[in-house]
């Protein structure tokens, strides 16, 4: 019987949409995370009668044909780069990008990878890094010495140094972007990768036309809505008990024509 195949792949989907859903609650309060969203397309559908042909009278074409589709599967994940809250933090190293556009950071094997997630820091000899101590790009290191920073919406970096009375010029932030950010490849620890499908990465100073601002002393939180996703675990919750009822349902049936042929 169709109907338990069919069921099942209905079944496999809302199971994958509520894990998708889950990643997403689980990354409620990760800096920069960006929620995703899951899509599903209809399998093949099997031909039980032609449409278009010609009617039996020989006069016209049969109107309607019966085409049954056999369920549903996964088509893509996509991700909702949509802008999170901003929040005040205070420290001067923290960045947020108010608009479109990601941090560029040196990677483990020296590649160029891209994130949404300001929290900065330095390292030893002074250079801003990630918490997982990867360099941003182009590098900008704070002098020995330095009383306080300072980070236009621009990108530029001030320091202002030790018995010195003037802020001097010490490095400038630029941010990338991509003509399909969804094609990005998540790689976790909020870093993501560049592919074919996002395309190549187009760099620009914050501000210009399409890349955002910066704003010290800020992060931007998850854009993940609480409530939008409790709603869609419900209604996901529902419809894999509808296919279950679907599956037993069948099951009854069938075992009605086992019982009869006993």
């Amino acid at each position: 019987m169709r109907a338990l195949s069919i069921a099942a792949t209905g079944m496999a989907a809302q199971q994958l949409n509520v894990e998708v859903i889950a990643n997403n609650i689980a990354n409620i309060n990760t800096t920069g995370y960006k929620r995703t969203r899951a899509e599903f397309t209809d399998l093949l559908y099997q031909l039980e009668r032609v449409h278009g042909v010609a009617a039996q009278t020989g006069e016209g074409t049969v109107p309607e044909g019966a085409q049954l589709g056999l369920g549903a599967r996964l088509s893509a994940i996509r991700l909702l780069n949509i802008q999170g809250p901003l929040a005040n933090t205070g420290n001067k190293l923290d960045l947020a990008i108010n608009g479109p556009g990601w941090f560029q950071v040196s990677g483990p094997n020296g590649e160029t990878l891209f994130t949404r997630a300001g929290a900065f820091n330095t390292n030893a000899t002074g250079q801003i890094v990630t918490a997982d101590g990867y360099a941003i790009e182009p590098s900008t290191a704070v002098p020995s010495g330095t009383t306080d920073i300072h980070i236009n919406q621009t990108g530029e970096v001030f320091a202002h140094l030790q018995g010195e009375s003037d802020m001097v010029s010490v490095g400038q932030i630029t941010l990338a972007n991509f003509a399909n950010a969804a094609g990005l490849n998540a790689l976790g620890g909020n870093l993501f990768q560049a592919t074919e499908a996002s395309g190549a990465a187009i760099t620009g100073l914050p501000g210009e036309t399409s890349f955002g601002t910066l704003a010290q002393g800020y992060l931007e939180s998850s854009n993940v809505d609480p409530v939008k996703e409790i709603t869609e675990l419900i209604s996901a919750q529902r419809a894999y008990e509808m296919n279950s009822k679907v599956i037993q349902a069948a099951d009854d049936m069938a075992g009605v024509v086992s019982k009869g042929i006993r």
